[in-house]
């Protein structure tokens, strides 16, 4: 990746923060345990939808470092001039995949919020877990544009040494 690419610090960020408050509250959830034999409501509920942020943020965080599990022995294999094909399927794919994810997943959060859900634990409104699964299956859908945009661009950068 160049060094003037943006390199998806919002992301980043949000992960660290979430993988850090995971942390914070599961350390805190055992030391109360052991000391009073009680624990925190709130760690279950918190700790699973922080999981699922931490999850998609780094997933998108991974779409801009071209960092995701791939079988590359196709890309590699095929000549300078067809890999970016070969990265608008792989695109295009991804974009199905996650654009239907978030359609439906923005209208689950929709349904959540009009029909007032609450969380069985904790009594908040269910719509503010899955809100952001959609808005960050939207962050993944960019950084793979970005990571696309950046590759096809590399392909016609490089020389070719095809015989």
């Amino acid at each position: 990746m160049s060094k003037s690419a943006p390199d998806a610090r919002p992301e980043r960020w949000l992960a660290a923060l979430a993988l850090l408050a995971v942390c914070v509250i599961s350390l805190g959830n055992v030391v109360v345990r052991y000391a009073t034999d009680a624990s925190f409501a709130f760690t279950e509920e918190f700790s699973v939808f922080l999981l699922v942020v931490l999850t998609f943020a780094g997933a998108a965080l991974a779409s801009r470092r071209h960092a995701h599990i791939r079988i590359e022995l196709v890309e590699d294999k095929l000549p300078l001039r067809l890999r970016p094909v070969l990265y608008v399927l792989q695109w295009a794919a991804s974009v199905l995949l996650l654009g239907l994810v978030v359609w439906y997943g923005g209208l689950l959060a929709w349904e959540e919020y009009s029909w007032e859900s609450l969380s069985p634990g904790l009594g908040y409104p269910t719509w503010i877990y899955i809100v952001w699964l959609p808005l960050l299956c939207l962050a993944i859908i960019w950084r793979l544009t970005q990571s696309l945009v950046e590759r096809c661009r590399t392909c016609r950068e490089e020389p070719s040494h095809e015989s």
